[in-house]
């Protein structure tokens, strides 16, 4: 309801076209349950405030969590891991790297997992050295 009609242009269309629109519309998972999941989860691996929030473009997440998962929001740490930050500084310092190879499913579990094969690839070529 609320989150799907605050979506911008780009949101509307992209997550139309993709049919996420649709499966948030069709699920039986609302926010509050969706936060209680993650917190269990992060609980089971990191103390309060230990674990950023990281991935790609998180500034979005973060405002997202912010405004709809309050629990969450005080839960992560203040600081955020951004991989599109690294991205951007290897394209300006290191312009010769061949760019991260992305698959751009916007998928949870799929953008999760591209965030940390990209994150681990920068760190493989640039700071290691090799």
């Amino acid at each position: 309801g609320e989150v799907l009609e605050a979506m911008d242009e780009w949101n509307t269309t992209h997550h139309g076209k993709s049919g996420l629109t649709e499966r948030v519309k069709a699920s039986t998972t609302d926010v509050a349950a969706a936060e209680t999941a993650v917190l269990q989860f992060l609980a089971a691996y990191t103390k309060a405030g230990e674990s950023p929030l990281a991935g790609n473009s998180v500034h979005q997440d973060r405002a997202f969590i912010d405004r709809y998962m309050p629990r969450l929001a005080t839960y992560l740490h203040y600081r955020n891991v951004d991989v599109s930050t690294v991205k951007e500084l290897a394209k300006r310092w290191y312009p010769e790297l061949p760019p991260f190879e992305k698959q751009e499913a916007h998928r949870a579990m799929s953008d999760i997992r591209e965030s940390v094969a990209e994150l681990k690839y920068y760190r493989e070529k640039i700071f290691r050295g090799t």
